[in-house]
């Protein structure tokens, strides 16, 4: 009959890597056999078999199930058949829809590594970085200490979490997840509220070695059911309008502040503390004038020059050419010493001053 209808056009003979669909017809220790209609019989033995053989050995007689062709025949007379590269194949077909369409998939977080979490979709080993976490599950770790971030994602083994797909790649098998996805464009939507230069009240959320977390509740009337906050963030050089090491030294976690958005970006906002309070640079050529010599303390060295505070909030930089090298630097100078400098340039609009030691 096979032979009858492939002269007649009416069937295409099977390829290697094509997929169909058969009925369970009978089983072995370590094989299945599959009932593929008029191609005849295959079978999925072997690793293809040991690979899936928890889920192979649930089937029953009858079963109807997506399979392989990885041999159109072996010595036995049947076609070899593989169901974990069908389902893989299968699954990357939907993810690539899911994709398309948009869709919220659920998942169960399988495991963990220092760059985020791990998870498997549709039969398919997906990953979902720390950056694609949402708001509420990003780790917050001072310094950002990997160890410490790895300790924090073991907390999510096994936690069940609603994602999006951020990128799916089949060739190269690269299938990226977002948790934060799923609410970006409500987020987007709520921030058309606001506007550069609106102050927000909130409390900070959290604490990186690069600046601070800060979260604001929405009023009532732009309030969603699934959107109640907006969490910006405020960059470590916004906290203060002198120079600072650490976040700590300005917030801290559930402290009540006031702060003003300087940007809008997608669902991102960017916050300023500093833009609370009165610009100390203000005027200030009328005080500190080019040529003038003023005294100052060295408070922070580092490869380009010597920050040197010549008032609470104002600090100026010392050149390295001033001293030539680095080593030369940190014999002239000491932090936390005060020393004798020359002005050179003075520029309020960018809160810049310029130094010279006087030798």
């Amino acid at each position: 009959m096979k032979n009858i209808l492939q002269e007649n056009n009416l069937i295409n003979p099977p390829k290697i890597g094509e997929i169909l669909k058969g009925k369970v017809i009978g089983a072995g220790k370590s094989s299945l056999l599959i009932d593929l209609g008029y191609f005849g019989t295959g079978i999925i033995y072997g690793r293809e078999f040991y690979e899936v053989k928890n889920t192979l050995k649930k089937l029953k007689k009858g079963e109807e199930l997506s399979v392989k062709i990885t041999e159109l025949e072996n010595e036995d007379g049947y076609i070899e058949l593989s169901l974990s590269q069908a389902d893989k194949e299968i699954g990357w077909k939907n993810l690539l829809e899911k994709k398309r369409q948009d869709e919220t998939i659920d998942i169960k977080i399988s495991g963990v590594n220092k760059g985020g979490l791990l998870a498997n979709v549709l039969g398919v080993p997906g990953f979902l970085p720390i950056s694609q976490l949402s708001p509420e599950h990003y780790p917050r770790v001072k310094n950002a200490d990997p160890i410490k971030i790895l300790n924090e994602l073991q907390k999510f083994m096994g936690m069940e979490m609603k994602i999006k797909i951020l990128a799916v790649n089949p060739r190269e098998e690269k299938l990226i997840l977002s948790e934060k996805m799923k609410e970006v464009k409500k987020i987007k939507e709520v921030l058309k509220n606001y506007k550069v230069g609106d102050t927000v009240e909130g409390e900070i959320s959290g604490l990186a070695n690069f600046g601070a977390f800060m979260k604001f509740l929405l009023p009532p009337k732009i309030r969603t059911k699934d959107i109640k906050e907006i969490e910006g963030f405020i960059h470590l050089s916004e906290m203060e309008w002198q120079l600072i090491e650490n976040p700590s030294e300005v917030v801290k976690i559930g402290e009540k502040v006031k702060a003003k958005i300087i940007e809008i970006s997608d669902e991102k906002v960017s916050l300023s503390l500093k833009a609370m309070k009165e610009d100390p640079w203000k005027d200030i050529e009328k005080k500190y004038k080019k040529g003038s010599n003023v005294k100052g303390k060295a408070v922070k060295l580092n490869p380009y020059g010597a920050f040197i505070e010549i008032s609470k909030k104002i600090q100026g930089l010392c050149h390295i050419s001033n001293f030539g090298t680095s080593a030369n630097m940190q014999k002239a100078l000491k932090i936390g010493e005060k020393y004798n400098f020359n002005i050179l340039q003075v520029d309020s609009k960018n809160h810049r001053m310029l130094l010279e030691l006087v030798k």
